[in-house]
């Protein structure tokens, strides 16, 4: 069976004057909100882990092919010491829901986001804003209270709604810049049975009681058939290496989760989409070959069966990861990922990812369709 056909591609911002100031564009995030209209957002900044990283709204009107910035999603008080980024969720109607996670970066102000020394992340904090006109005015943040401590939490997927009406957000607990982590590092799911005004409840979906293995990148999509597919981008702090990505199903609505099993995939921030006709959609940081690829994938029961895989972006280059044993340190050197998915009116899905070319870093988009 061939893979997902890559149909065109292009860019949705990148720096033009690098010369004259330094700009770079990471994490981006899709929505297709109607009448021919996609968000992005996208964090613009002086680097990867720089203090004036926030997230911006890029706007394209004829389906993903031509982009113009909309200006920043959130603006800050001024002197106000944190980063950002956001994923976006497009709801019924016009309706538009960005997850902002706001890094507070005043007690280390010339370091990263992470600790190099414990791994411990800055304080973080999770907001939601809605718009009901397709993200062009915003309603003032709401705050989310999660149900556990963290202490800090990663953002690592968009808020997903399902068809019952609950809403759940996707996220991994994560030490404090001290290392401390009274619930483990591990993958969780926040539930709101009230459209996000509230999250009371949370179940895990990917834990490892002797902490040896970390779930980052976290994602989860609805099924054709109802259930839900977790997937994760897995790592083994014992012996310092990156696992196959791995997957959970939940068949109860999120509340409990099969054992996490290998896709057989060896890659990292695996980003999957649920097809309508039952397949799964996987776009993933590839490990075992370099760039970014795409692949679908079959789920009979609890199995999972890969079919043949597309090089999207950077196959055969090098120097695009590091896998020294300080995560941290490999953080800091990445040169592209966090792909994003979103189905199109006409069947083609439509991805977005960061990357870095000639010395800068923007963000793409691409067109695939799968037969």
């Amino acid at each position: 069976m061939s893979g997902p056909r890559l149909l065109d591609q292009g860019i949705v911002y990148r720096n033009q004057r690098p010369h004259v100031c330094s700009r770079h564009a990471y994490f981006p995030s899709l929505a297709v909100v109607g009448g021919g209209e996609v968000l992005c957002s996208v964090v613009l900044g002086e680097a990867f882990e720089a203090v004036d990283l926030h997230a911006y709204l890029a706007r394209s009107r004829d389906g993903g092919v031509t982009w113009a910035l909309d200006g920043e999603l959130l603006p800050r008080p001024p002197g106000a010491l944190w980063s950002d980024a956001c994923r976006l969720t497009a709801l019924s109607g016009e309706r538009v829901v960005a997850l902002l996670m706001r890094y507070d970066r005043s007690a280390h102000p010339e370091e990263g986001l992470t600790n190099p020394t414990t791994l411990g992340f800055v304080p973080t904090e999770m907001v939601l804003l809605d718009s009901g006109d397709r993200g062009r005015t915003w309603q003032p943040p709401h705050r989310i209270q999660p149900p556990l401590e963290g202490p800090a939490f990663e953002l690592c997927a968009p808020v997903t709604p399902l068809r019952d009406g609950t809403w759940l957000l996707p996220t991994s607990t994560w030490r404090g810049w001290d290392g401390r982590c009274p619930h483990g590092m591990k993958m969780v799911a926040l539930r709101s049975r009230d459209g996000g005004r509230s999250w009371p409840e949370y179940a895990d979906v990917m834990a490892d009681p002797a902490q040896r293995h970390i779930y980052w990148e976290s994602k989860i999509v609805e099924l054709a058939d109802g259930r839900l597919l977790a997937t994760a981008w897995v790592y083994d702090q014992q012996e310092a290496r990156d696992l196959p990505n791995h997957f959970a199903l939940s068949a109860d609505g999120g509340r409990t989760w099969t054992r996490p099993r290998s896709t057989g995939l060896h890659g990292q921030t695996l980003t999957p989409l649920a097809l309508p006709d039952g397949r799964v959609l996987c776009v993933y940081r590839r490990l075992d070959e370099p760039g970014l690829w795409a692949v679908t994938a079959t789920l009979a029961g609890d199995s999972w069966t890969s079919g043949a895989a597309t090089a999207l972006w950077g196959h055969g280059a090098g120097g695009l990861t590091a896998h020294s044993a300080n995560m941290s340190a490999n953080f800091a050197v990445l040169r592209f990922g966090a792909p994003c998915l979103a189905l199109l009116p006409d069947g083609a899905i439509l991805g977005a990812f960061w990357c870095y070319e000639d010395c800068v870093s923007g963000v793409r988009w691409f067109r695939l369709r799968v037969d």
